[in-house]
């Protein structure tokens, strides 16, 4: 080495310092699914989809099996993950258009210093944040015109006429559960361009600051349009059937769905299709995601820094279970999400870890602000890194979980979790169910309908009180829930 050489080395931490970053602050991916159910992985034991890569990743680390969206819906969740407070804090609690004025993740990571960098699908802030935090954007989705993506395609592909009109040949939709392959090349696919345009920015990116790369992925939200030979293989592999939950009523359901493609009777080639789309979507994305995780990696091993990988996703996708298809629900399908946490050797996270108390998105942002040496302002969110590194003690007893009406008041809910059962409230008609996770992960059996569990009932009962005791909407008035009550999905902020 030069003598420039070591001098300019010796004098980076001093420069890092003095721009607000740690001299070991890591390097930190997120990769982002759309829309991704929590069992979707063959590291938990699903039965049919092959997730390789992400399952390397959590053998080098964490996977926190009992992770949820607290709000599982995309505006929400995505403010929960960007601003590490729960709904009820920032004053979303279901879907709707929202201007956030919260410290933001990437927003402090720049302010520190970092290079901040989302690539793919945006944030999904509705009206749009330039405050967001992302110094640059490569913006790419599947239903709009004109962001970098469509233009991409029609420049590499005149005759497609862009995404938009790519979906509308195909007969498919960015809502439902119609499936059919994508007929350009492959290589023309958003995931495969999304993960070749975090390739790029790893590569271009400046090794003398740490880099945060948001990777945001489409896929495997509908439309449900995989590479043709993924597509095929699922069609003809044994795919799983729904969760039947015994408190449905499976009558009253219809094909065809209801208006909001939200209660829908699925079965026979209809399913198989769905299925066939949705699990090929995500065997494509966890194929297309290795060659820019080792490229992610290596650049940090070369510019001698610790290096994060964060798999998670904004919410689930029902599939048909229970009757339902899309998200805004409290079951398994809709609210629990992939999400593993692995680093470099040098942070010291433990290997294999499969915690199983309740986590979630909140999470995200103090665990990244305390690896990178990053004051964290009032958050709701719990750092993990003492987690990561093996302490067993949980860092919460309980975990709610709500959204407020969207496709009608049925449908909005309450719940609370403990990593080992589920309490579901409806404050529509007050009609309550209780599931136990170890026993039946599916949730078939509501045993709040079960006589010899109304103790149990009655304590989740009262938890329930005291978690909505506080709340605006009068659910709770300290000694019983009160149902029917007005749920709007914007309420009164609160600090954290």
């Amino acid at each position: 080495m030069t003598t420039a050489r070591r001098w300019c080395a010796a004098l980076l931490p001093v420069l890092c310092l003095r721009a607000g970053i740690a001299a070991a602050s890591p390097d930190v991916l997120i990769l982002m699914p759309d829309q991704m159910r929590g069992d979707a992985l063959s590291a938990v034991g699903h039965p049919v989809v092959k997730t390789p890569t992400f399952d390397a990743l959590a053998e080098r680390g964490a996977l926190f099996r009992r992770a949820y969206s607290t709000c599982p819906s995309c505006i929400p969740a995505r403010l929960s993950l960007l601003t590490g407070t729960f709904p009820a804090t920032s004053g979303l609690v279901g879907y709707a258009p929202f201007k956030n004025t919260r410290p933001t993740l990437p927003g402090l990571l720049a302010q520190a210093g970092y290079a901040t960098v989302l690539v793919g699908r945006n944030m999904h802030q509705n009206p749009p944040n330039p405050d967001i935090g992302y110094q640059q954007e490569f913006l790419g989705s599947t239903y709009l015109n004109d962001d970098d993506y469509d233009r991409a395609l029609k420049a590499a592909a005149p005759a497609s006429g862009g995404v938009r009109a790519t979906i509308e040949r195909l007969g498919l939709t960015t809502n439902f559960w119609q499936a059919r392959p994508w007929d350009l090349p492959d290589a023309l696919h958003p995931t495969a361009w999304i993960a070749r345009r975090s390739r790029q920015v790893v590569a271009e990116a400046e090794t003398d600051r740490p880099l945060f790369l948001t990777a945001s992925f489409y896929a495997p939200h509908p439309p449900l349009f995989p590479p043709q030979d993924l597509f095929e293989k699922y069609l003809a592999a044994s795919l799983p059937p729904v969760a039947r939950g015994d408190w449905v009523n499976w009558e009253n359901l219809l094909p065809a769905g209801d208006r909001n493609g939200h209660r829908v009777r699925l079965e026979g080639e209809t399913l198989r299709r769905a299925q066939a789309g949705y699990f090929g979507l995500i065997e494509h994305l966890d194929a297309q995601v290795a060659p820019l995780i080792a490229e992610f990696t290596a650049r940090s091993e070369r510019a001698r820094r610790p290096w994060v990988i964060i798999l998670c996703t904004d919410h689930g996708e029902l599939l048909g279970d229970h009757g339902y298809f899309r998200k805004c629900e409290p079951y398994e399908g809709s609210a629990n999400i992939p999400f593993i946490i692995a680093a470099s050797a040098e942070l010291k996270f433990a290997a294999r870890a499969r915690p199983m108390a309740p986590f979630c998105l909140e999470d995200i942002m103090p665990t990244v602000l305390e690896l990178a040496g990053v004051a964290a302002p009032p958050l709701d969110g719990v750092s993990l890194v003492a987690t990561l590194r093996g302490a067993a003690a949980p860092i919460r007893a309980t975990l709610h979980l709500e959204h407020a009406n969207t496709y009608g008041p049925a449908q909005a809910f309450h719940a609370l979790t403990d990593g080992r059962h589920k309490f579901i409230w409806r404050p529509a008609d007050g009609a309550e169910q209780l599931f136990d996770l170890a026993a039946d992960p599916r949730e078939e059996r509501n045993l709040a309908a079960v006589a010899t569990h109304r103790d149990m009932v009655a304590t989740w009962r009262a938890r329930m009180v005291k978690q909505l005791a506080a709340r605006p909407e009068g659910f709770s008035d300290g000694q019983r829930l009160i149902a029917g009550r007005p749920y709007p999905s914007i309420q009164r902020r609160r600090a954290p």
